[in-house]
């Protein structure tokens, strides 16, 4: 029986010594095709800093009002392409990348707030509002930056004119927040990057999914999609950004919002489910929502005419006109 005993105990504190000491074994190699963010840039690509972060953004239009566009997880800026420009024959348009994603800088050490946690997107969007001498805006969100854009507008209701949320993801993050104590052990700070990496194929399937018709995408969707994988230090953001993910309070703060309100999903959305929206939706005072048919998750991509129909229909009526 000690001899039992005894093989047992020894057999833990080698599985121990594996879970712990393991993972520092473990070679990470360096990414493959990295360049340089200037390489990926493109020529009407802008730049500012802010909160010691170089951010990735573009503009457009000279009008009166401005228009703030938010890409969800695993986009960029390039979400907005087939809008920006038609939005921006009315109004002054800006769309920037968020940390972890598109060609914004990907800070790898830093002092205080994670740079990739939902505080922090709310504190550097209102530091681009300032940069870009903007006082009031109409915050554009789909998927995971409509909950950016919403956590904005409670913190400062005062430099927000409307929201228009599409495809919320108002319930976002949170999903493994009770693992965060393991996520954020050394051993998993050093493997996680290396276990991200894998979304540079099964991403793909993703983006598949975000759409009704995944045959009527442009060709340069999957490119778009995929150009900021050869970034530097991309692996080590996405893992930061995942493990920042915190369970969301608005849910129980959709009856908090006095402001202008309109809500689009497709009605196959099959990322953040179409019910879900509608319901969501219907807990916001006043909020105008709009359904487009055969429409999935990116109704700015794959119905582009329909959802600026609605948003212009929604911006027109803000305007009295």
């Amino acid at each position: 029986m000690r001899k039992i005993i005894k093989i047992s105990f020894g057999i833990l504190a080698g599985l121990l010594a594996a879970l712990l000491v393991g993972p520092f074994l473990i070679p990470i190699p360096p990414l493959d095709n990295v360049e340089p963010v200037t390489a990926l840039a493109d020529e009407d690509s802008l730049f500012v800093t802010v909160d010691e972060i170089n951010f990735h953004y573009k503009t457009a239009g000279h009008g009166e009002q401005a228009l703030v566009l938010l890409h969800g997880f695993g986009a960029s800026l390039y979400s907005w392409r087939e809008v920006m420009p038609v939005l921006g024959q009315s109004y002054t348009m800006y769309a920037y990348d968020r940390p972890a994603f598109g060609l914004t800088e990907r800070p790898t050490e830093w002092v205080g707030e994670n740079p990739y946690s939902q505080t922090a997107s709310v504190n550097q969007l209102h530091s681009l509002l300032n940069a870009w001498g903007v006082e009031q805006a109409i915050l554009i969100g789909n998927s995971a930056g409509a909950s950016v854009a919403m956590a904005y507008t409670l913190v400062h209701p005062e430099r927000v004119t409307a929201l228009v949320l599409v495809s919320p993801a108002i319930s976002g993050g949170g999903r493994y927040s009770q693992y965060a104590w393991l996520f954020n052990t050394p051993q998993m700070q050093r493997i996680g990057p290396l276990l991200v990496r894998s979304i540079a194929d099964s991403g793909l399937d993703t983006i598949n999914q975000a759409w009704h018709d995944p045959t009527k995408q442009p060709e340069d969707t999957i490119p778009l999609y995929t150009k900021p994988l050869r970034t530097e230090n991309w692996d080590f953001a996405l893992w930061q950004y995942s493990t920042a993910s915190r369970s969301s309070s608005l849910p129980e703060q959709l009856d908090e919002f006095r402001l202008p309100v309109l809500v689009i999903t497709g009605d196959d959305d099959r990322i953040v489910p179409t019910q879900s929206t509608i319901e969501n939706a219907g807990k916001i005072p006043g909020a105008e929502l709009v359904v487009l048919p055969a429409c999935g998750h990116v109704p700015q991509e794959e119905c582009p005419e329909a959802f600026l129909d609605a948003v212009n229909n929604f911006i027109q009526k803000l305007d009295g006109n």
